[in-house]
């Protein structure tokens, strides 16, 4: 019962409409107010379980953090990737401070030891981070050559690219002059050829959700992916976009994991960067032979591209609007110079590795479904183990199977009753 339970509220938009599925799909009368007493409580089992994990594997020395545990097959090819989401928090009663897990230098080599998260800040309103994780085991082949040298139509779509950058407007903003010429025509392209790349195949997942801070949620990435073997995999990638607590989470824990900068991310940068301050036409043509140039690995072409822009538009100057070409050739000259080493994409095809963190952002997409909404609040407590429930149903391997399993292992058929008052 609890467990049909939990998982209804876990699955549904809401404990309300998870106590209306068990009401029409399984004839079980539960409130929408005990649906949500024993989804949180079955959670907070599951975090309570998730941090000993951590903590054991915290307490490991540094060399086994880095090795892979006894009875494990590593994988052949293990990507990490990591990004947030946003909920609301409205805590009625002060939040208890990270555990102590949140010493999350404890595995790291000892010259990173200067470096420090970029945590938060908390604003007079509601909306809050949380932090999304995602474990790959993927398959690919390693080839010789490149195996798609030419761009993907898909990447040079008229259509389709426009449409693709807006969505990402919070990390890179449309000039101006952009906006103002989205009424012309839209360039025609040339026809081409279909392309026959193939991306890694994901063979397993296991995504991670919390509320901690960056600090703390680093190590519940770390201790999952050696739980996994991921340090003896013969190749390894981490995907990411611009964030500095990604490369930093990356160098920590994951420093012999290939890094890689999401394309899409670079793809974006270029357009605005392209088109910024030009006619549609014109724009369209430049953002064609930048994106070819970073496709094939060649971001050095790109920069001299962009160097010289800068000195046609002018550097930008002091309190001048984020959206004018000046600043948005600088900002995208200043991105691309310091991803330089992480957008090898040809490479990274030859050697079969992911190119894109589409399947980090899929998985946000599918968190915030359940706790993000502008009537949802949540406490603390709440949250987390909320999230721990929701990115253990997203996860193949079935963890809530085998937690279930191990609790009935540890039943002990007795309940704690409080003495009378």
């Amino acid at each position: 019962m609890q467990q049909k339970v939990s998982y209804a509220g876990t699955v549904s938009r809401s404990f309300a409409e998870g106590s209306e599925l068990l009401d029409r799909l399984a004839d079980l009368a539960v409130s929408a107010k005990q649906v949500e007493r024993v989804t949180r409580r079955i959670g907070r089992e599951r975090v309570a379980e998730r941090d000993a994990q951590v903590t054991a594997y915290q307490a490991l020395p540094l060399a086994e953090k880095f090795a892979v545990p006894a009875g494990v097959t590593p994988p052949d090819l293990a990507v990490v990737m990591a990004d947030g989401g946003r909920l609301q928090i409205l805590e009625r009663t002060p939040a208890a401070a990270d555990p102590p897990l949140a010493a999350a230098d404890s595995a790291a080599p000892a010259a990173a030891a200067d470096e420090s998260w970029e945590e938060e800040k908390v604003s007079s309103g509601h909306w809050r981070e949380d932090k999304v994780g995602l474990l790959l085991t993927m398959q690919s082949a390693v080839l010789a050559t490149d195996p798609c040298p030419d761009i993907p139509p898909s990447f040079v779509d008229a259509a389709r690219i426009p449409e693709l950058v807006r969505e990402l407007s919070r990390q890179v903003k449309q000039t101006e002059d952009n906006t103002a010429s989205a009424a012309e025509p839209a360039p025609a392209d040339e026809a081409a050829p279909a392309s026959t790349y193939a991306s890694p195949r994901v063979v397993q997942r296991q995504a991670l959700a919390s509320r901690r801070t960056w600090a703390a949620f680093a190590p519940i990435l770390a201790a999952a992916a050696w739980a996994l073997g991921f340090h003896g995999a013969a190749r390894q990638a981490f995907v990411g976009d611009g964030s500095a607590n990604h490369w930093r989470l990356q160098r920590r824990f994951f420093g012999s994991f290939v890094p890689i900068l999401d394309f899409i991310h670079a793809l974006s940068y270029v357009y605005a960067a392209a088109t910024a301050g030009r006619p549609r036409a014109a724009g369209w043509a430049c953002y064609r032979q930048w994106i070819a140039w970073v496709w094939q690995g060649q971001v050095s072409q790109v920069l001299s591209a962009l160097e010289g822009r800068q000195a046609e538009v002018g550097l930008p100057e002091k309190d001048e609007p984020q959206t004018s070409p000046r600043q948005v050739v600088a900002r995208t000259l200043t991105y691309l110079r310091n991803q330089q080493g992480k957008m090898q994409y040809d490479e990274y095809r030859r050697q079969g590795l992911p190119l894109t963190s589409s399947l980090m952002e899929s998985v946000v997409k599918q968190v915030n479904r359940r706790v993000k909404g502008t009537e949802k609040f949540w406490s603390e407590e709440g949250a987390e183990a909320l999230l721990q429930l929701r990115a253990d149903q997203l996860s193949d391997g079935q963890p809530l199977e085998a937690f279930w399993q191990r609790r009935e292992e540890t039943a002990t058929g007795q309940r704690r009753y409080c003495p009378a008052a």
